[in-house]
């Protein structure tokens, strides 16, 4: 009797066993990543291609420096020319970030210097100089390549490089002077001006060729930007000498606002 429960016992127990090496499917496990509250979602960034249209103003430095023979550097002395620029600009939006920007803005600057000289009236002992008031018009088209890079939400950082064409209106050369007789009949032999008159009429060329390169931050709306922009060509249409060199090369911080 005991060996028939022993087999009967014996039996069961392989049935169990059996039963437990049937394949089961396989369990999933449920995703809950999507109810994590604690999950950030990497940005996708979305690019689109349109125009940015932007108004400007700011403060420029304009450096006029002259190079040559001592003719040449008489002529038109170095000096710095401030005031202010407004103007509009429209940048097309390219891939990777990258942007191409024109525009026409209006430039107004202003300046003084004196240039001092040794009187040519023997019994004179006082100085005389010409006394040179410059006031310019100008306006300005670039052709810049911009790289922008985000920083943090709305704040992004931005650099620029590429040409300008400087074109002159005017630059009105207002004198006053303090010559004796003989100082200025020199002057007038030399070519010197010692009246007022306009530069742009008939002794520089009104293209300025320039190069720049600059920068900013842009918030939302809103950019901050600076830049210098460097002559490439001679502006002295009528030379006195053959080494007669002028450029103008100019430093600006301006504010600008997309519309």
């Amino acid at each position: 009797m005991k060996r028939i429960l022993y087999i009967i016992l014996f039996i069961a127990c392989a049935g169990v066993v059996w039963a437990d090496d049937v394949k089961k499917p396989d369990l999933q496990i449920a995703d809950n990543s999507f109810f994590d509250p604690t999950r950030k979602e990497e940005p996708v960034e979305q690019y689109q291609f349109g125009v940015e249209y932007r108004i400007e103003a700011g403060y420029v430095q304009h450096n006029q420096w002259s190079k040559g023979t001592e003719d040449g550097d008489i002529m038109y002395p170095d000096m710095y020319l401030h005031g202010a620029r407004i103007g509009a600009t429209f940048t097309f939006k390219l891939p990777m970030h990258f942007g191409l920007q024109t525009g026409v803005l209006y430039t107004l600057v202003a300046g003084r210097t004196e240039q001092h000289w040794r009187s040519m009236d023997a019994m004179s002992t006082q100085t005389e100089y010409i006394r040179h008031t410059i006031l310019e018009h100008n306006l300005t088209v670039p052709l810049r390549v911009f790289y922008v890079i985000p920083l943090w939400k709305e704040l992004r950082l931005f650099f620029y490089t590429g040409p300008q064409l400087h074109i002159g209106l005017a630059q009105q050369d207002n004198t006053t002077t303090h010559l004796s007789a003989e100082t200025e009949i020199w002057l007038r032999e030399q070519q010197i001006h010692v009246d007022s008159y306009d530069r742009m009429a008939d002794e520089l060329w009104r293209a300025n060729i320039q190069y720049g390169l600059g920068g900013g931050l842009e918030w939302d709306r809103y950019r901050l930007q600076s830049g210098y922009d460097f002559g490439l060509n001679n502006l002295v249409r009528n030379k006195l000498t053959k080494d007669q060199h002028m450029w103008e090369w100019g430093w600006y911080v301006s504010f600008s606002y997309r519309l």
